[in-house]
């Protein structure tokens, strides 16, 4: 005759029963709050509160809190950059970076880099008049980086 499973897996005979119970009354406790939530939610359905918000006032709701206001108004920034410094200019430059409140724009050659340079106090008005939530505290203007090609500024 073989011993109890209990000896046999070294458990405590005196505890087994009571852990046993503790898992089924925990799981039973489980299903009985799912049954009441669902009855609830059948019950409430319609009332006010509970319809579903319309998906523009979430995503309004999302981007205008935290991180996500700054990189939409970067990227506004981006997308608009020919009609911040003209087109001429944009042709030959590109926001390269922005942390920390300091704006690094990429023109293709030093010639541009110090055009642009002229223009900082302008960029600076331009951009606070038209994105309002974009805090930049410094502009810095870089040239062609190292290996540089005139095929990255050519983006059309």
């Amino acid at each position: 005759m073989k011993p109890p499973i209990a000896r046999q897996l070294h458990l405590d005979e005196t505890k087994l029963p009571a852990e046993v119970f503790e898992r089924i009354s925990h799981r039973g406790a489980i299903l009985k709050d799912r049954r009441r939530r669902r009855e609830e939610a059948i019950e409430n359905f319609g009332k006010a509160g509970r319809d579903p918000a319309e998906l523009g006032s979430v995503m309004t709701t999302i981007a205008g809190n935290g991180v996500w206001s700054t990189n939409l108004k970067l990227a506004q920034l981006r997308n608009h950059w020919d009609q911040v410094v003209g087109p001429g200019v944009a042709a030959h430059s590109a926001v390269a970076d922005f942390s920390g409140g300091v704006l690094v724009i990429r023109a293709e050659s030093a010639v541009w880099a110090t055009q642009l340079t002229y223009l900082i106090p302008q960029l600076t008005d331009t951009i606070r008049k038209n994105l309002k939530g974009l805090t930049i505290d410094e502009i810095r203007v870089t040239g062609p980086a190292v290996g540089y090609s005139r095929k990255w500024a050519r983006r059309k």
